[in-house]
């Protein structure tokens, strides 16, 4: 499998989101699964209006995708983002605690 290079002036900000412990956490469990805000509140004990700008800063570089379904919208890696390899190498690293993989599976708000 061939390794993409990226520009250092690209990988500077995908850094920067990812040095925000909340931020790397929504985009380990969105690697695992799509989840809907109410979901990353209830699993990682924050409020919406938190969750929701962590999302929309992921949302505008690119990193995530969303998908309303009714009331509710769903966010999703980028798997077509240029940054994808990257960030999936690095979530690729991280454990997700099994309390956490446990309390998503379990959730039945939305």
């Amino acid at each position: 499998m061939a390794t993409k290079v990226m520009d250092i002036d690209t990988i500077v900000p995908v850094l920067k989101l990812l040095g925000d412990k909340t931020r790397l956490m929504i985009l380990k469990l969105i690697q695992q699964k799509e989840c809907c805000v109410c979901e990353l509140v209830s699993v990682l004990n924050m409020s919406q209006p938190a969750i929701s700008q962590h999302l929309r800063r992921l949302r505008d570089a690119n990193l995530v995708n969303e998908e309303r379904r009714g009331k509710w919208v769903y966010y999703e890696l980028n798997k077509e983002s240029n940054e994808y390899p990257f960030i999936d190498h690095i979530l690729k690293q991280i454990p997700v605690p099994y309390e956490l993989l446990k309390k998503i599976d379990n959730i039945t708000i939305c």
